[in-house]
């Protein structure tokens, strides 16, 4: 891994108008697409937050906008309002719409849930009716989809039965839901995306057999995406390893939805371990090496022309997912509580090859 030297601005005056933006922009110094997710409403109703996203993003993704639950929130109602002003406002600044997620068991509505219990055989049906649907609705807009996400365990090696698209359809319902999707939009690409596969091997390796299955008889998977939500003690080898082996599959590499945390949890709601109260200066400067690697690894190992980009979720250390799911108190972002840049925002940046 190379060395990375960068300049830390520790004491930067930063301050966010309409007119003036003071540090250097994340997607004008990158080769690849940078984005962050984004909760629609709050984000809409916060000035800094508009700003300093259209200057250093050219991707959206939604952070539940655009899930299952808020789509079809009963029967029969498909509402689609909140996505059509997502689209207003990426075609608005020029940016790429990505659609997250198709199939995941934690957005299913608990009225397909309910339904599919009853009538197991139904579940099909909707998924297809649903995927195309909403892919065909927003075909040649929507840039590329998260077909399916988390459908393997939480841990080790096999596919998550606990859910009630694998309880009712079996694991072909992955394959199904990448061909409904291709079948409404042919060029949208379509990304398997997972967490822990950067270094669960055994669960890494259960997503690569499927994937390499998909590939050998023609499931039109277009990606794979690494949500690279990883610890600072996550060895480098280790994320090397899995985003070598990904590559080689010669698809499309998104890291979907990363940040660095410095405690731990056991992946479950409220399963936060506080390892650390406070964010020293150390712990700080150790951060945005481990961001600079992380660009390092994804311009190194992914060849060009399979870098979908790298996307956060959720840019600062004020908004962050992080602390309210796992009941933790973490700094896992590029910008701070006060919307200030970190060293891990400069390492990030001065780590980003030049287009």
């Amino acid at each position: 891994m190379r060395k990375v030297f960068f300049t830390l601005f520790l004491a930067v005056d930063f301050f966010c108008s309409a007119q003036q933006i003071q540090v250097p922009s994340l997607k004008e110094a990158a080769g690849f697409s940078i984005g962050s997710s984004i909760r629609f409403v709050p984000f809409m109703q916060d000035d800094v937050l508009r700003q300093l996203q259209a200057h250093h993003f050219d991707s959206y993704t939604a952070g539940s906008d655009m899930k299952m639950y808020q789509i079809a929130p009963r029967e029969d109602v498909l509402q689609w309002a909140r996505v059509d002003s997502i689209v207003a406002y990426t075609q608005k600044h020029n940016q790429r719409l990505f659609g997250h997620t198709l199939i995941w068991h934690s957005a299913t509505p608990r009225w397909v849930e309910k339904k599919a219990k009853k009538n197991p055989k139904w579940l099909d049906g909707f998924m297809k009716h649903y995927i195309q649907t909403y892919v065909g609705r927003y075909k040649g807009i929507v840039d590329g989809w998260d077909v399916v996400n988390e459908g393997f365990n939480t841990k080790g090696a096999g596919y998550r039965t606990a859910s009630i698209w694998y309880e009712a359809m079996g694991e072909e319902y992955i394959e199904k839901a990448f061909r409904y999707a291709h079948e409404a939009d042919p060029d949208a690409v379509l990304f398997y995306n997972d967490f822990n596969i950067e270094r669960d091997t055994l669960k890494f390796n259960s997503m690569m057999k499927m994937v390499t299955d998909f590939q050998r008889r023609g499931v039109p998977i277009s990606g794979i995406g690494f949500q690279m939500h990883i610890r600072m003690d996550i060895p480098n080898e280790v994320i090397a390893y899995t985003l070598q082996r990904a590559a080689d599959t010669g698809l499309q590499i998104h890291l979907s939805e990363v940040d660095i945390i410095f405690n731990t949890h056991d992946d479950s709601k409220g399963g936060g371990v506080q390892l650390y109260d406070r964010l020293t200066e150390s712990m700080r400067l150790k951060q945005a090496q481990k961001y600079a690697d992380l660009v390092h690894m994804y311009q190194d190992i992914v060849p060009k022309s399979q870098q979908y980009g790298i996307t956060f979720w959720g840019f600062n250390d004020r908004d962050t997912w992080i602390n309210r799911f796992f009941k933790l108190r973490d700094w896992p972002c590029i910008y701070d509580e006060q919307l200030n840049p970190k060293p891990a925002f400069y390492g990030f940046l001065n780590a980003l090859d030049a287009p």
